[in-house]
């Protein structure tokens, strides 16, 4: 054992007690990878990734938003709140100001109550419900002063929604015409555009071209596409959307998803560059048609612990993302 040993530490390359260690041989530095070209677009985050309102404020999300380097935070209308349906003209014009005080832009103004609330609803009371909703997004959006409101223009089937009543796809194309004609006038008045959105598994304007046509249809400059990566990265690319829908695009989502789990719903979709979107190739077709606005970033659930880490990640996720690293 013990001459087994010695012939061990005695082998070439091999050290014996006290000897002097050999130097660790020079390597070059590793030099960050970063995008290859510059993007002037703007970062920013919607508020579904935050702990809000449980835990933080709309203050503490603002505030943690700047610090984190974001351009602009997108908000939530809800049925109620504090920015909500509820909402006086005076509080929403506060909020507006909260915003500016802490220095971060509003990207917009989003919404889940298209869901309970169908401007597409077999529901008459429904309908007129959406309708009466969609009409005080317009006037939220302008009293914040942004002009982007995010419009769900109809479903044939939501299957996330408990009890969605399936609406055939002739009738749901009329009644969503209907319904985005109505909204024209008065978001003409207050400056706002109604950004139509592209939802995963709706069956409604499931292709480009079926988008470009029906916005086109109302011949108004203020029906533009809220375009959602994430939404239809379960059988297509968005890369191949953006050529297509062109300057259509007044604003974007920024969802990833990944191609590999084959589950589609509001819980698969993950942080940023944790899936299997193209980012680059997506930022090469927004290049190609002048896109300089808001990259905002949807998440669903916000971290249970360290939430903060969620937004200083995509934050920086994004910096990588518009050659901003390296």
């Amino acid at each position: 054992m013990l001459a087994r040993s010695a012939a061990f530490l005695a082998a070439p390359g091999m050290l014996a007690a006290g000897s002097a260690q050999p130097a660790p041989a020079a390597q070059k530095p590793v030099r960050p990878r970063a995008t290859p070209r510059r993007y002037e677009m703007k970062k920013s985050i919607n508020l579904w990734a935050f702990p809000y309102p449980g835990q933080w404020s709309l203050k503490d999300c603002l505030q943690i938003s700047k610090d984190a380097g974001f351009d602009a935070v997108e908000l939530n209308f809800d049925l109620t709140g504090e920015f909500s349906a509820e909402s006086s003209d005076a509080r929403i014009k506060e909020i507006g100001e909260l915003a500016r005080k802490v220095g971060i832009g509003i990207s917009g103004v989003c919404s889940f109550l298209f869901w309970p609330y169908p401007l597409t609803a077999s529901d008459p009371e429904k309908r007129k419900k959406a309708m009466a909703l969609g009409a005080r997004m317009i006037e939220a959006a302008a009293l914040l002063g942004t002009e982007n409101l995010l419009v769900v223009p109809g479903a044939v089937y939501a299957s996330w929604v408990e009890g969605f009543e399936p609406v055939p796809n002739d009738v749901c194309y009329r009644r969503a015409r209907e319904a985005i004609r109505a909204m024209i006038p008065p978001a003409e008045k207050a400056g706002v555009y109604l950004n139509l959105e592209n939802i995963f598994s709706s069956g409604f304007l499931f292709s480009p071209q079926e988008m470009n046509e029906f916005v086109d249809s109302f011949r108004s400059s203020r029906v533009r596409v809220h375009f959602d990566t994430g939404n239809i990265m379960q059988y297509q690319f968005p890369e191949h959307w953006v050529p297509i829908l062109g300057k259509r695009i007044k604003n974007i989502h920024f969802k990833e998803w990944d191609k590999r789990t084959h589950e589609f719903n509001l819980h698969t979709f993950r942080p940023l560059l944790d899936g299997t979107t193209n980012w680059p190739a997506v930022l090469v077709e927004l290049e190609k048609i002048g896109y300089r606005d808001y990259l905002t970033f949807e998440y669903f659930h916000p971290f249970q612990h360290y939430p903060e880490a969620l937004i200083y990640q995509t934050s920086d996720a994004l910096d990588w993302m518009l050659g901003r690293k390296g």
